[in-house]
């Protein structure tokens, strides 16, 4: 039985991947500042699926608050490792308010690389994206692309993020792995991503804000998958690795819309916009490497993912119909 330190628990990965771990028998510890970013219902829905597991401690802190974190490190003891998956997301917020970005993603992750090396715990897993990988890549984007032309403060905290993590790796011998995720989605995601709120709106009558034709696609990947491969680069000693974990199947906005207008029995009221400066036309995962080293690859087809999302949706739209989006 391990012991890992989980950051962002209440968020929409590390809930799955804390569920995963304990699932497993492993010990947890949660971290979350449980911020009003998006709506805390949702946040409060996915913190009493944990509340009460044997094995799981949760602290709800910030990782900019240094002394609290080091308490936590003091409760926690013996840990094998560190899985960073607390992060402010989004793209277009992050155009609006930079700084809370990187409060979070950069010096957050700061913070716990600091906290490791004076207690000597040896791996760290940090969650990154596939925005760093920008327009000019060739797709599918491998590991090796091109990630210094960051179209977003979101990416440009990652990316430090990124970086930062090398550095100690370097400096101090923490292996990492680093996990860049593709377009995650399924029941309790997160209410700015695009697949909760085409479920939202088209579900409620409401218009669909659609940028630009709807000919964009995107690597969905399910959030079930995602969490299992952040455990397996998380359990693998690799020195510094960066992964992909995304479906490799790009999938065209306008098809996804389409199917879940089937699936609910209703058609999308459109409102077009023009697509936003920050946002990529396409996006699309080579796994190769992931496949090959950590034996890891989506198992969740988008239709399959989208109907457990629609599902969760109708059996939770009491609340959900209510989520700002």
């Amino acid at each position: 039985m391990g012991s890992y330190i989980v950051t962002g628990t209440a968020g929409f990965i590390g809930n799955k991947v804390a569920e995963q771990l304990l699932d497993a028998g492993h010990r947890v510890h949660g971290i979350d500042n449980v911020n009003d970013a998006y709506d805390v219902r949702l946040k409060e829905w996915r913190m009493r699926r944990l509340d009460g597991r044997e094995g799981y401690a949760f602290h709800r802190i910030d990782l900019c608050d240094r002394p609290a974190l080091a308490r936590v490190f003091d409760e926690a003891g013996a840990v094998d490792a560190v899985i960073n998956l607390a992060a402010r997301a989004g793209v277009r917020q992050s155009v609006e308010d930079p700084w809370v970005y990187v409060d979070t993603n950069a010096t957050g992750s700061l913070n716990l690389l600091e906290e490791m090396r004076h207690r000597g715990i040896g791996k760290y897993m940090l969650a990154s994206t596939s925005s760093l990988y920008g327009e000019h890549n060739e797709m599918p984007y491998g590991e090796t692309a091109d990630t210094n032309r960051a179209l977003s403060p979101y990416a440009a905290s990652k990316k430090a993020a990124e970086a930062m993590a090398y550095t100690y790796h370097y400096l101090y011998d923490i292996d990492v792995s680093v996990c860049r995720y593709f377009t995650v989605y399924g029941p309790a995601g997160r209410p700015d991503m695009s697949l909760f709120r085409f479920v939202q709106w088209i579900f409620e009558g409401k218009p669909l804000l659609l940028y630009g034709d709807g000919s964009q696609s995107r690597d969905f990947t399910y959030v079930d998958d995602i969490a299992r491969g952040t455990i397996l680069a998380t359990d693998k000693k690799v020195g510094y690795e960066i992964f992909n974990l995304g479906s490799d199947e790009p999938t065209v906005l306008m098809d996804v819309i389409r199917y879940i207008e089937e699936k609910i029995g209703q058609e999308a009221v459109f409102e077009h916009q023009e697509r936003h400066p920050a946002d990529v036309l396409h996006t699309w995962a080579n796994i190769d490497k992931a496949k090959s080293e950590l034996g890891w690859q989506s198992k969740t087809s988008w239709r399959e993912g989208i109907d457990n999302l629609i599902e969760w949706y109708r059996e939770n739209r009491d609340w959900t119909s209510q989520i700002k989006t």
